[in-house]
């Protein structure tokens, strides 16, 4: 994968500079350490940096049709790249590299915007039409990889992270008050937003059309329909677990295509075990694992990962993660992530990724999405519980079904308490709501709102994620069952915003990793959309289908292992004795009020409290309030004093680089 950035002029402004394209790709080497490469004409200015997977020879970007009239910067991989381009090339295109970034060019000559639609990928695309003045945008179906615009006068910047549009010099960074409160409820702004004012997503399966007055014309190119296939209706576990053993195998393999060494992630879960072991059958060379260890037995899955990896056969590393190694670990995340954290949970991950990198790989698969396609998540048996209580809310015997989910939350004794009972009857018979299962986790993080200034409270608009959201749902969502459309939920507002990019693509670009998901194939997908809810959940069992693949690959401790969620330490490893310096700086009365996002005093008190008590809170709530106001005071200071100085390290590194490719065109391609 790499880092795309670049500005269009509107048809009577001067095009981007050469220096400015510079400074903004700068800010993103790291998601391209191998070099970089420039395009310009009257109206456009691309930049690309480079990690170099497919075409290592020939790959560098931007790339361009046989006419020279498309230009592309790309980040990521079209899996089914050797396809496509058989095709095309029996349709006559000819090709100068053996790139996957090619493809897409001809494939765009080919057939026009019904192009996006046939790549198997994991994408963000910047594409130039200089015949017809127009710039496509482009995102992967599920958002895995980032891509932000920005208007500023008559030109539009866009960059695969926020900071090369601020690095630039055009885009000033300021935070967006309503969007930040929309972190402390959601964990992370609508798909179609940033934190910052004015920086906008392009979401996911979505492809936006800048014409040549700089119009957008913003198009879904896909959408899931999982009312279920009725010609599957009738299918039993054994033949759905066959189905879908098969699709990930064709994942797998697509993921495999590298001119790199491809490792594995294994955690000790159902999901990435059950990759790791089919990676290995397809590929017996030597295959390396990755896992994270943590020094707090609370979080530890040490013996289940190396279990598995002996188990499969993989040269397994592993890395031992402390309080410390959080602590140093998470203003780098906070850089890199460009949003505020209510969790640390990123933090390991990143570290976790710099482990590959420092092995010598650059690609790993990851179990990611089979929760959230495969119905293995607590919210979706939560959602099934209280649906059936809310048929008789005076029962006594059906909420007792709550001490079944959330094995890790607390011991059986407090799960039968009226207290326990009482959170989840809260709205419990609001069963038309479209957000049923998610909306008292979202009241319940929102507490954390309270350690935000009045100002940036006053800001917050529930409704706001809600109808963005909404706005975005696919024809046919309301006749749905009601655990699709939980699905869907978590996977729009909950993995594409926030898994897929504070755990995923941040942590591992951050150390120029490519992490491929092979659950989230679009084959596998549509599969996975298409069968019944009965072999995905059935009563409180999760996953039927592919626990079922799973008992013929693994040990029987991991086949049936419960769902154990994916958690790091928060306020015990940040607060207290151990606390580091930036603790205490950054949660100074003077740090506060400098920035003025945050109750001062609110968060001086709780504060106080955590060092008292090493970190050791009453609830979650509150450590998430806390890792929330910290990490969006390191956000602040990156962007509002550290950026500049930053942005010129970065700029005097980029010189010291390879340029591989510079091609100017400004009297070929002037403004119309």
């Amino acid at each position: 994968m790499c880092g795309v950035a670049g500005v269009l002029a509107g048809p009577r402004a001067e095009p981007a500079g050469l220096d400015e394209l510079k400074r903004m790709i700068a800010m993103i080497g790291h998601r391209g350490p191998d070099g970089y490469g420039f395009y310009r004409d009257g109206r456009i200015g691309l930049a690309h940096a480079r990690l170099s997977i497919v075409g290592l020879a020939g790959g560098f970007q931007p790339i361009h049709n046989e006419e020279r009239t498309l230009w592309i910067t790309f980040n990521g991989e079209i899996f089914n790249h050797v396809e496509l381009r058989r095709d095309l090339e029996a349709r006559g295109h000819r090709f100068y590299t053996r790139t996957d970034t090619e493809v897409i060019v001809h494939a765009f000559e080919e057939y026009g915007p019904a192009a996006w639609a046939k790549l198997n990928g994991q994408f963000a695309i910047s594409l130039w039409d200089a015949v017809k003045r127009e710039l496509w945008l482009v995102r992967d179906r599920l958002g895995i990889l980032p891509l932000f615009y920005a208007r500023s006068g008559d030109h539009l910047a866009f960059a695969s992270e926020a900071k090369a549009l601020f690095g630039g010099g055009r885009i000033e960074p300021r935070f967006d008050a309503a969007r930040l409160a929309q972190v402390f409820t959601h964990w992370s702004v609508a798909p179609q937003g940033s934190v910052f004012a004015g920086v906008q997503s392009v979401p996911p399966a979505t492809a936006i059309r800048i014409d040549a007055d700089l119009r957008l014309h913003e198009a879904r190119y896909w959408e899931p329909d999982m009312a279920g296939d009725p010609a599957l209706s009738g299918i039993t576990l054994d033949e759905a677990a066959d189905r879908l053993e098969e699709k990930l195998l064709d994942a797998i393999r697509l993921r495999l295509r590298a001119d790199v060494p491809v490792g594995v992630y294994i955690s000790g879960g159902l999901d990435s075990s059950v990759i790791a072991a089919l990676a290995r059958k397809l590929d017996t060379t030597q295959m390396h694992s990755f896992g994270v260890r943590f020094a707090d037995n609370a979080f530890d899955e040490t013996p289940q990962q190396r279990l598995v990896a002996g188990h499969v056969g993989t040269e397994h590393h592993d890395i031992l993660c402390t309080a410390e190694d959080i602590q140093a670990a998470l203003p780098d995340v906070i850089w890199h992530g460009e949003s505020p954290l209510v969790r640390t949970a990123p933090a390991p991950l990143f570290l976790l990724s710099r482990l590959v990198r420092d092995s010598g790989i650059r690609v790993v698969l990851s179990g990611e999405g089979a929760d959230e396609w495969l119905a293995g998540y607590d919210i979706f048996k939560e959602d099934k519980v209280r649906r059936f209580w809310a048929r008789q809310p005076h029962s006594a015997a059906r909420p007792k079904l709550l001490s079944r989910i959330h094995p890790y939350a607390a011991t059986s004794g407090q799960k039968d308490s009226p207290l326990w009972q009482a959170f989840w009857k809260r709205g419990m018979t609001e069963t038309d709501d479209p957000f049923y299962a998610h909306r008292i986790r979202w009241q319940n993080t929102a507490w954390t709102q309270r350690l935000l200034a009045p100002d940036v409270r006053s800001a917050a608009n529930a409704q706001a994620f809600d109808e963005t959201v909404a706005a975005h749902l696919p024809a046919g969502w309301s006749r749905w069952s009601p655990l699709a459309r939980t699905q869907w939920t978590e996977i729009a507002a909950f993995m594409s915003p926030y898994l897929l990019t504070s755990q995923g693509d941040r942590v591992a670009m951050a150390n120029s990793i490519e992490v491929r998901y092979p659950f989230l194939d679009p084959e596998v997908d549509d599969l996975c959309a298409a069968l019944p809810d009965r072999v995905k959940m059935l009563g409180l069992r999760d996953k039927l289908a592919l626990r079922r693949v799973a008992s013929r690959l693994l040990p029987a401790e991991i086949f049936h292992r419960p769902k154990r969620p994916y958690r790091a330490p928060m306020t015990t490893a940040l607060f207290g004795a151990q606390a580091p310096a930036y603790v205490r700086d950054l949660l100074s009365e003077e740090s506060l009020n400098r920035y003025g996002l945050v109750d001062a005093a609110g968060v001086a008190a709780l504060a106080a409290k955590a060092h008292r008590t090493d970190g050791r809170m009453a609830g979650e709530r509150e450590e998430m309030a806390l890792v929330g106001v910290l990490t969006l005071q390191m956000l602040a200071r990156n962007v509002l004093d550290e950026l500049p100085g930053r942005a010129s390290t970065l700029r005097a590194r980029l010189d010291a680089a390879p340029i591989h490719i510079l091609e100017e065109h400004l009297d070929s391609a002037a403004a119309a």
